[in-house]
């Protein structure tokens, strides 16, 4: 019973590593669509985004880390 608990929720845990994935895509689509409607400014967003990009990878590092303590607590 405790085994399936902590499996469950190891698996909860790891959804969020999809979300972060979403993030991702999201910082660097967006980027590249402000790049292309602006050009000069391409300096200044890839300053934008490599913030954006290390607090989303942040967060999918957080939750793996919970998912592997939470699959590995003793009985």
């Amino acid at each position: 019973m405790l085994e399936g608990a902590k499996l469950i929720g190891a698996g909860a845990a790891t959804i969020a590593l999809a979300g972060a994935a979403v993030g991702i895509g999201n910082v660097f689509s967006s980027s590249i669509h402000s790049v292309a409607r602006n050009p000069s400014s391409a300096k200044q967003l890839f300053g934008y985004a490599i913030p954006g990009f290390a607090s989303t990878e942040a967060i999918a590092s957080s939750a793996s880390m919970t998912a592997s303590s939470t699959s590995s607590v003793p009985q």
